[in-house]
């Protein structure tokens, strides 16, 4: 079992090294003088609008946990489920693995307010089926009404076989309320069950989690120069392709492997602009709510021994 131990974090460092030397072949042309002129260039309106958004993205992600606590039926302070969540997804967006990661710190967190082992898997679990059912919706109503995306990754035309691969993703976000109607079985897996969440519940993971999304790419879409911009929608859809395969490849922080894709899926507009965007989209999503969630973790952890003192 050892060398499961050192595979993901080695297939994160080789997507890092791989990626950044494709995107030193990409911008090999470019200067850090560039990209300080691009980040320069970004007006205050564009600072402050990718800014709100990245609030609104994290308040998203903040209604991950609140939900999943309302699946299982128990009750924790708003404001210590809000700093819980905020802190998880800061970390684990940095680290890589989020699933993995996020788990670890949302079991110290609530084993401190009485949630057992199981109770931090089922939230685990819900909260990720959040994700995944969120990126489904989005990303299907994206293929349906912006079928070309596809085309920017591919080279080649493919809006019928996109159309079709949108309605199939639309589908599944289908199939998962039919059974949250029918009230399905719950997923048994050794002594773990997991219970379809009641309708009222899903009602709001179809909210919740897309404005999260919405937002995440409106941060990249603020900052970037209007000059061949292909509009939001289509940002949105290179945002997911990216986001994804960052997730995909468990780079920490999706470091390198989200600025390729990115770049690939943009590769009409100036590259300096859109690696712009992309360095403030890093310092708003990742970087600033890293160090906040240091210090998150710093204060609970000093509070949590200096109970045990007492």
């Amino acid at each position: 079992m050892s060398w499961r131990r050192y595979l993901w974090p080695v297939i994160g460092i080789a997507a890092v090294i791989l990626s950044l030397l494709l995107l030193w072949h990409e911008l090999r042309g470019i200067s850090l003088d560039d990209v300080w002129d691009g980040i320069v260039a970004i007006p205050t309106r564009g600072w402050v609008l990718a800014a709100l958004s990245s609030v609104v993205a994290y308040a998203s992600l903040a209604g991950y946990d609140h939900i999943a606590l309302l699946h299982i039926g128990k009750k924790v302070s708003w404001l210590f489920v809000t700093f819980c969540s905020f802190t998880t997804y800061a970390l684990s967006h940095n680290i890589g693995g989020s699933v993995l990661s996020g788990a670890v710190i949302r079991y110290r967190a609530y084993g401190t307010r009485g949630l057992t082992g199981q109770d931090v898997g089922i939230l685990v679990a819900i909260c990720w089926i959040t994700f995944v059912l969120s990126s489904l919706l989005v990303g299907g109503l994206v293929l349906v009404f912006e079928p070309a995306i596809i085309d920017r990754f591919s080279g080649a035309p493919h809006r019928g076989l996109a159309v079709a691969a949108g309605i199939a993703l639309l589908i599944l976000v289908g199939a998962y309320i039919f059974g949250s109607w029918l009230h399905l079985k719950p997923l048994k897996i050794a002594g773990f069950q997991l219970h379809y969440p009641a309708l009222p519940i899903v009602a709001r993971q179809l909210l919740i989690g897309p404005i999260e999304l919405l937002a995440a790419a409106a941060i990249i879409f603020f900052a970037l120069p209007v000059a061949g911009n292909p509009g939001y929608f289509v940002i949105l859809g290179v945002f997911l392709v990216s986001f994804s395969v960052a997730q995909i490849s468990h780079a920490p922080g999706g470091l390198g492997v989200f600025e390729v894709v990115f770049l690939a899926g943009l590769s009409q507009m100036d590259p300096v602009g859109v690696l712009a965007a992309l360095l403030v989209f890093r310092l708003f999503y990742l970087i600033i709510p890293l160090l906040i969630a240091l210090g998150v973790v710093l204060f609970f952890e000093h509070s949590q021994y200096s109970r045990g003192e007492t």
